[in-house]
């Protein structure tokens, strides 16, 4: 695994990493744990209709793995209990797999969540029973999530337990070092309040950039924006266990160090107690085929390299093969290159002594306007 403390010493995108065995120059492949990405697909119910007192319908899923669902539907303030049954064929009496609360209490302020949170399956055909105030009409559609063979693992950045009150909104700082990318925001809450609906914004700005404005401050810009929500009750019978306490945010490369500023808006409501929030990145490896007993060393550190171009990186497939076996190796500490020495200034004479150059030019203007004065003299003496 790439270590987050890498990231500021090499350069962008660890184009610069080379790895060596006993002083040879061996191939890698830096896998990154996201590599199976989660693919989402609309589906539009059919046989919709009425039985008894709920609304039915069914649905065809593609074929593979899935697991969350989430229906679409045109209703505000309400409970509702989804009962869930799959086959393979569509017809008979299949597999109940379960029932679920899905819920609409933004008028409460506890937000509103439609998603099914249904163990991995694999059934093409599912039917949905809705007891609750769902009519036929308000059923749009479902979204599908099927599932990557391989999930996401995450490397904490930074964390922090600090937290600053400016009136009704809760701050939560964090700096992070050149380079290191930020993927997911992940907040533990503390025991109180027990239940919790609070919108939240991410911003970040690089340091050492020009200031925007008079302010001296360099430019911040919105990253994400989204909520946390923790319900944990029994509402009108039906039991509602419901959180979000997770952020993804897009990656972004800041050339030099940055500041991630958390906003919470907590309204009116007492300020959100949280245990700690947690800046996390995709776990990064170094893959490589490690051929017999040999010292292996990781160099970075030089930004005038390109990223390399390996056979290996189009013959490895290791990473679409979740069951395939790999060694895990540890990193030592980071430590100085002892033989280190700094590449040869290339650029023109010009580029590496401005000052001489204007130094030439004041002298050339001295020099002609020495001469235009002489020759002025000279026509004025005849």
């Amino acid at each position: 695994m790439i270590d987050p403390s890498v990231f500021p010493n090499a350069a962008p995108m660890l184009s610069d990493l080379r790895l060596y065995r006993d002083g040879v120059e061996t191939p890698y492949v830096i896998s990154t744990a996201d590599a199976g990405e989660s693919v989402e697909k609309v589906i539009a119910p059919l046989n919709m209709g009425v039985r008894g007192d709920g609304t039915v319908f069914d649905a065809n899923l593609p074929e593979g793995q899935y697991s969350d669902l989430e229906l679409s539907l045109d209703a505000k303030d309400f409970i509702a209990a989804v009962t869930v049954v799959g086959s393979h064929s569509g017809g008979g009496t299949g597999t109940k797999i379960g029932t679920y609360t899905v819920f609409d209490l933004t008028g409460q302020k506890l937000g509103r969540s439609t998603v099914l949170h249904l163990p991995e399956s694999d059934f093409s055909h599912l039917h949905f029973s809705i007891k609750g105030p769902i009519p036929p009409g308000s059923v749009k559609g479902l979204t599908v999530v099927r599932l990557s063979r391989i999930q996401p693992k995450y490397v904490r950045v930074v964390e922090t337990m600090h937290m600053e009150q400016k009136g009704h909104t809760s701050v939560i700082e964090f700096d992070v070092p050149a380079h290191v990318p930020v993927d997911r925001i992940v907040f533990k809450p503390g025991g109180s309040p027990s239940q919790f609906s609070r919108r939240i914004t991410i911003s970040a700005k690089a340091m050492g950039q020009p200031p925007a404005d008079s302010s001296g401050e360099p430019e911040s810009r919105v990253v994400a924006e989204g909520s946390l929500l923790r319900i944990h009750s029994v509402r009108d019978g039906r039991r509602i266990d419901e959180e979000h306490l997770e952020l993804e945010v897009p990656w972004l490369d800041f050339q030099n160090a940055s500041k991630w500023t958390v906003s919470i808006d907590n309204g009116d409501d007492l300020a959100l107690q949280l245990e700690s929030v947690q800046l996390q990145m995709l776990e990064r490896n170094l893959c490589f085929d490690a051929n017999g007993a040999g010292k292996y060393v990781l160099d970075y550190g030089d930004p005038a390299l390109s990223a390399p171009v390996y056979d290996y990186a189009v013959l490895f497939s290791s990473i679409l093969d979740p069951t395939a076996e790999a060694s895990a190796l540890t990193a030592g500490l980071e430590e100085a290159n002892p033989v280190y020495q700094p590449r040869p200034d290339e650029r023109p004479f010009s580029e590496k002594h401005p000052a001489l150059l204007w130094v030439a030019l004041v002298g050339v203007i001295a020099l002609l306007g020495g001469i235009a004065l002489r020759s002025a003299k000279a026509g004025a003496s005849k």
